[in-house]
Order: structure tokens, then sequence, then C-alpha cells
């Protein structure tokens, strides 16, 4: 059954009134207040009597409860086949969540009904044992406040060692990929978890001065067609944006971003097509020209041009 009558508002209503009674700030004005406000008119005449007099007896006269603690909603099927579903993620899957009381349960959807689209075909491997001990030995040390011994692969293909303080782990949607982000030798370090070969949390832990990134700010005029906006504001909502309307149909959006993440944010821009014009600044337009050159060359034979300006 996906539905049953205590998700109604009858329930969700006692559910609230319960748990400020637990809080031991419950009073007869807030009584009223909360059935009002989270059931009907009429329920005024049934709930406050239900819940004090003889029928429920959850309240005493002083609106105090015999409940020792906040009583919970149960999860509906609905809420538990999402769940199911969720979890099978093979990013998630990398914490570790708790699946109890979920075994029997139906997923909502599997992960082969999923496409990607614009999005690296070769990110991390999520199911590689090495893989996912580093990834939550990482994760322990962020929950201990501890430093990491590292090994890892730079980019020029050399093996290198690092003593690290990790401030936080960050995942990239256009590469699928996780980063882990800290502080070592001085300066910032930004490093992909495939590159690491080993990871042991430190048994000393030195303080570290973590350095933030450096931000920089691209501004672009957006045409709002076929739901760009909508779908703009929702790629770009972990960043901290700036949005002005200018006309009818047209907007103009700043975003702010790492500095370091400059490469991604412009291919990201790209796959939005000619929706957007990017204004500013002049270095972010000149490697937008320089790509979409690069690709025309590549399709020499395709009588129209791609569908994006500068």
């Amino acid at each position: 059954m996906l539905f049953h009558e205590i998700y109604g508002s009858y329930f969700r209503a006692a559910d609230v009134i319960l748990g400020m009674a637990v809080e031991g700030s419950l009073t007869g004005s807030e009584l009223s207040r909360l059935v009002k406000e989270h059931a009907f008119g009429e329920s005024l005449m049934t709930i406050p009597e239900g819940l004090t007099g003889g029928k429920w007896k959850l309240l005493y006269e002083d609106y105090s409860t015999p409940l020792k603690t906040k009583p919970s909603m149960p999860l509906t099927l609905l809420e538990k086949r999402w769940m199911k579903a969720v979890l099978e993620d093979p990013r998630i899957r990398l914490f570790d969540p708790d699946k109890t009381g979920l075994e029997d349960i139906e997923p909502l959807f599997t992960q082969d009904m999923l496409v990607y689209y614009d999005r690296s075909t070769n990110g991390d491997d999520y199911s590689d044992t090495e893989y996912i001990r580093h990834f939550r030995t990482i994760l322990e040390a962020l929950r201990l406040d501890r430093c990491l011994h590292i090994s890892f692969v730079t980019r020029d293909k050399k093996f290198s060692k690092l003593f690290i303080k990790p401030s936080f782990l960050e995942y990239s949607e256009k590469e699928d990929r996780f980063r882990m982000v800290g502080a070592g030798r001085s300066q910032r370090w930004t490093i992909n978890l495939s590159r690491i070969t080993e990871c042991t949390i430190a048994s000393k832990n030195t303080p570290m001065e973590f350095k933030a990134a450096d931000t920089e700010t691209v501004t672009f005029e957006l045409t709002n067609r076929w739901k760009a906006l909508d779908r703009v504001l929702l790629h770009f909502s972990h960043l901290e944006k700036e949005t002005r309307r200018l006309d009818e149909g047209k907007y103009l959006v700043k975003l702010k971003y790492d500095k370091e993440d400059e490469n991604e944010i412009i291919s990201r821009i790209l796959s939005f097509g000619s929706v957007i014009r990017v204004l500013e600044p002049e270095s972010i337009v000149i490697q937008i020209r320089s790509r979409i050159e690069k690709q025309m060359q590549l399709a020499p034979l395709r009588k129209n041009p791609p569908d994006t300006d500068r």
C-alpha cells in the first residue's frame, strides 16, 4: 500500500503537537494554533479533545505528555522504494550506508534505467576495492580531523608522497570523479581519488592552515529558450550566483567558481549552446572561441556550424 490514513492531516497535526509536548513547550493556545495550521478548521472540535480526553490519553491537563521521546512518522512504501533505489547508486555505496529494514523492498528504479549525457565516460571505478578503501579512509580522517599519508600519481605520471590534512571531498559531475581537497606542504592540494595508490591515517596530527581556493566570476547573457533559465540555475545550483532580468526572455547571470575548476566550468557552459553568450572575463571568451574553432576544424564537412555563440 502506497498511501495510508496515518499520513493524513490529522495524524501529522498530532505528531507536531506531541513533539512540542515532549519538549515541554506546549500550551493551550499553541495547541489550537497547531491544529489550525496542520489540520482543518473543524479539527479544533476533535483533535484537542482526543489528545487530552479519554480517547487517546496522550496529553495531561497541563499539556505535558507521558511520552518520553518525540514521535516519528513511519516511512511510506513509496519512500522506502525511493531510498532503496538511491542506495543502489555506486557513489552512495562508497559511504557504506545502513540498509537495515530495506532488505525486502523493491527499488523504485534501477541504475540501468538511468541515462547520463554530457558526462565523461571514463569516470572513477566505484567498484574497485582499493578505491573504496581509500575513500573510506579519507572519510574517517575527516570525521576524526586527522592528517593523512598518501601516495599518488601526478598528472605527468610520476609517483609522489604527501602528508596532507584533508578539508573536504568534492564530486565533479562533468568528470564523474571524486577529489580530495586539503592542505599540505604549505599549499592547497586537489587530488583525484583515482590517482591515489596508498592512503593511511597519520599517527600524529599536525595543524595545517587551509588556503581557500582563488575564485573567479564568469558573466554571461542567457536567452530563455527551451526553459534554459531553469536548466542553468539547476545545473549551477551549487555555485554562488547573481541573476538579473534584462528584458523579456533575457537574463544576466554571474557565477562565482574556484579557479581550479575553470576547464570544467567552460565545458559546462558550452553544453548549453547558443542560449548562453559569455561576456567576461575575456580569458574565458578566448578559450570558448578556441574550442569552437577546433570543433569546427574537426568537422569541416558539416554545412551548419555548431549551435553555439562566442
